[in-house]
């Protein structure tokens, strides 16, 4: 058995958006038309799977598919009233429920296909079934609240599986690390108040949601310290994302020693990303993904499950999501980035570098972050 785990669906590239064809066959198999819309499409998560695919590194995977997460495990985080409402439009034809997160006839199995990846996933990862996991979800869910939908997210994929696992007993403490280049408020939402799960949000600073992800927000009574954002400001690159990982996020999961760690995988840090304005490269995604691989081996056993959220770039999503899928799986199946050497000229320049040192240094003091640096 490979030791990391890849769990797909063809049926999620079908979740359809604004500027999709809507109209479905009586059995749901006329495969959604692309039209333009929303930048949240199905190509760069399927360009992904193909690239790894072709380049020889799915024969280093486990890769499967997953059943639907059920009634019971999706009520653990979204209240039934919102489920029904959801799943009611949906039956209806489609429509929009939140904010910029439209969906067509059967959106709402679609959405829960999707969570059911993340929740087979992380089981597979604690049963140890496989070493490390990685969940191509499509729609995502860091931006979906409880009872309401946000940001192309329609159900809380980390959420529904996290509550999965420690239903089951196969955890109890959780950290979930987001590297998504917009705040991950609705996996927060969720945790608000649960000082077993630990979530940490690094993100371009007030690019989506407008009004979340703010340093001061902590956690809420009784979780204090237990939420951990770190917003940045727009610009930048490989850098400042290797010194917040070094020293805010690796400090911050040795001191609370999970028993498993997800990670909210998003690509728009790119540089390439049109929704976002940061410089992370394909050797970024690496070497983070190294960074919690190694956490994860010293903490909890090597546990660690990498879920898809955002990354809108079709190019460069592909490239950046099979670096992430060499290092997890260890395969000596390349894909070379083909932007790496425009990206490398293109880096901040040393008075960007110092002006992000010295803002991680202020975190490292707010977060009181001194002592446990190594």
């Amino acid at each position: 058995m490979p030791r990391t785990g890849f769990f797909w669906s063809e049926r999620c590239f079908w979740h359809a958006g604004y500027g999709y064809a809507m109209t479905m066959s009586e059995g749901g198999l006329v495969q959604p038309m692309v039209a333009g819309g929303l930048p949240e499409a199905p190509e760069t998560k399927r360009r992904l799977k193909n690239l790894v695919e072709v380049s020889g590194l799915a024969g280093d995977l486990a890769m499967q598919g997953a059943e639907a997460a059920d009634r019971r495990a999706l009520e653990r985080v979204h209240p039934a009233a919102f489920l029904d409402h959801f799943k009611e439009v949906s039956d209806a034809g489609g429509g929009e429920i939140g904010l910029r997160t439209p969906f067509g006839r059967g959106g709402y199995e679609i959405a829960a296909l999707s969570a059911g990846l993340t929740v087979a996933a992380l089981r597979s990862v604690l049963k140890g079934e496989v070493q490390n996991a990685y969940a191509l979800s499509r729609p995502p869910g860091h931006h979906c609240l409880p009872d309401w939908p946000n940001g192309f997210c329609l159900l809380n994929n980390i959420g529904v599986a996290v509550r999965a696992a420690q239903a089951d007993g196969l955890a109890r403490r959780v950290a979930v690390v987001d590297w998504d280049v917009h705040h991950g408020n609705g996996t927060e939402a969720v945790f608000w108040d649960d000082p077993d799960v630990l979530t940490i949000s690094v993100h371009q600073e007030r690019n989506y949601p407008l009004d979340t992800g703010e340093a001061e927000a902590t956690g809420g009574a009784g979780a204090e310290g237990a939420n951990m954002n770190i917003p940045l400001p727009p610009g930048g690159g490989h850098k400042v994302y290797m010194d917040v990982m070094e020293r805010l996020i690796l400090p911050k999961l040795r001191a609370f020693r999970p028993d498993a760690i997800v990670v909210a995988c998003g690509y728009d840090a790119s540089a390439f990303d049109p929704l976002g304005r940061m410089m992370a490269t394909a050797e970024t995604f690496r070497l983070m993904t190294r960074a919690v691989m190694q956490a994860a081996d010293d903490l909890c056993g090597g546990r660690l499950l990498l879920v898809h959220e955002g990354g809108y770039s079709e190019v460069h999503v592909p490239f950046c999501g099979h670096a992430v899928l060499e290092e997890l799986s260890g395969s000596g199946h390349a894909a070379p980035d083909p932007m790496a050497a425009t990206l490398e000229k293109r880096q901040p320049g040393a008075r960007m570098d110092a002006a992000h040192a010295a803002l991680v240094d202020d975190y490292v003091q707010q977060f009181g972050l001194e002592r446990l640096e190594t």
